[in-house]
C-alpha cells in the first residue's frame, strides 16, 4: 500500500512538472502573421514572404536582403520567411493568400495585379515607358503610383513598394527582327488581355501560361518563345532552349509589393517602422541592382555560345513600336485615358 502510495505521489509530481514546461514552451513559441500585433513585446513575430522567381534574380535578391535588414533592424523581433520558386503559391494565388493572411508578403508582377484592378494594365503596354527612370517617376507621382496603390485598399491589401526587374526582351526559336517575323509564333505571356493584344498585334499566338511551367514547354516544343527579362531567362536556363533572344525592351516588368492592410497596421509601431525602413533600403537597391544583374547574365548568356543575341536598329525598334501601339486606344476605357496620358507624358 505505501508502495502503490509513493508511486501515485510521483506520477503526479511528474504530470506537474510537464505541464510546466508545456506552459513554458508554448508562452515561449512565435506568433505568426495576424497575431503579431497582439502578443507580448518578446513574441518573435513570423512574416512569410512569397514570390515566384529564383534566388538569383533581382526580385529574389531583393527577398533575401530585406529579410536580412528587417531582421536586423527590428533586433530579431521578426523573422522573414521567405518562399521563393512558387514553393507556397503561384502568382495567379498569391493575392487571395495575402487577403486572408496566409501569408503576409507577396511581390506579384504588375499583369497579376490586373486581375482586380484592371487599372495596373497600364504597366503591360508596349512601350508605354522610356526606361527605368520614367517607371519610377510614374510610381512616385500621385496621378500614377499614387492612384494605384490607393485602389488595393478596398481589397484589405496594402502596397508598399514597386521592385524593378527590367524591360522584357523577347526569344523564340525562330529569328525576330521585324513584326512579320512574329507571324504565326506561338508565344508565352502571363495572364494579360493586353499582352495578348500586344503580340496579337504583330499576327504571333500569345498563350497565357505559369512562370514555372515555361522551360518544359520549352524544351518540348509546346511554345515557340516568350517574353521575359534577361535576369528570368538566365535562371530558368531559358537560353539554353532557346535560339535567339532580340533586345527589344518592349514592355516593363516590374513586382508590387503588397501585404495584408490588418496585418500591417495591426503591429507594433517601433516593429513597422523598423520594416518600413528595410523596404525602402532594399527598394532603392533593387533599382541599380536590376540593371547590373540583367547586364551581368546577359554576358553569361553571350559566353554561353547556345543562344544568338539581336540587336535592333533605331529603325527596326521603331517599327515595333509601330505595330504594336496601335492597342492603346483599345485599352483606354478599361485602364483610364488619364493614367495613359500621364504615363506618355514621362517620355
Amino acid at each position: 500500500m505505501k508502495k502503490w502510495l509513493m508511486m501515485m505521489l510521483a506520477a503526479v509530481l511528474m504530470v506537474g512538472i510537464l505541464a510546466g514546461c508545456g506552459a513554458r514552451s508554448q508562452q515561449s513559441t512565435s506568433k505568426e502573421g495576424g497575431e503579431a500585433g497582439g502578443g507580448a513585446s518578446d513574441e518573435k513575430i513570423i512574416i512569410k514572404f512569397s514570390h515566384v522567381v529564383a534566388e538569383n534574380t533581382p526580385k529574389g535578391q531583393a527577398a533575401e536582403m530585406f529579410k536580412q535588414l528587417a531582421e536586423e533592424y527590428t533586433n530579431g523581433k521578426v523573422e522573414i520567411q521567405v518562399f521563393p520558386n512558387s514553393q507556397l503559391y503561384k502568382d495567379e494565388d498569391v493575392l487571395a493568400a495575402v487577403q486572408q493572411n496566409n501569408v503576409q508578403l507577396a511581390a506579384p508582377s504588375t499583369s497579376v495585379v490586373t486581375k482586380l484592378y484592371p487599372q495596373w494594365t497600364l504597366f503591360d503596354l508596349p512601350f508605354i515607358f522610356k526606361d527605368e527612370a520614367g517607371v519610377q517617376a510614374a510610381m512616385e507621382s500621385p496621378e500614377i503610383g499614387g492612384k494605384l496603390f490607393t485602389m488595393l485598399e478596398e481589397q484589405n491589401l496594402l502596397g508598399l513598394a514597386m521592385w524593378d526587374n527590367g524591360f522584357k526582351q523577347t526569344h523564340s526559336n525562330k529569328k525576330i527582327v521585324a513584326p512579320a517575323d512574329f507571324k504565326g509564333q506561338k508565344l508565352r505571356v502571363m495572364s494579360s488581355k493586353v499582352l495578348e493584344a500586344q503580340f496579337k498585334s504583330v499576327g504571333a499566338n500569345p498563350t497565357p501560361m505559369a512562370f514555372g511551367e515555361v522551360y518544359s514547354a520549352l524544351e518540348q516544343g509546346v511554345i515557340d518563345g516568350g517574353e521575359n527579362t534577361i535576369s528570368n531567362v538566365y535562371s530558368q536556363k531559358m537560353h539554353e532552349v532557346q535560339k535567339y533572344i532580340t533586345m527589344s525592351n518592349h514592355g516593363y516588368l516590374g513586382y508590387a509589393v503588397i501585404t495584408n492592410s490588418d496585418f500591417w497596421n495591426g503591429l507594433p509601431e517601433d516593429v513597422r517602422t523598423q520594416l518600413q525602413k528595410a523596404l525602402d533600403e532594399t527598394t532603392a537597391w533593387v533599382r541599380d541592382n536590376s540593371k547590373r544583374v540583367n547586364d551581368e547574365q546577359l554576358a553569361e548568356i553571350k559566353a554561353s555560345g547556345k543562344t544568338e543575341i539581336i540587336e535592333l536598329s533605331e529603325e527596326e525598334r521603331q517599327a515595333w513600336v509601330d505595330a504594336m501601339t496601335v492597342i492603346y486606344s483599345e485599352f483606354e476605357g478599361e485602364i483610364g485615358k488619364d493614367l495613359i496620358d500621364a504615363a506618355k507624358a514621362l517620355w
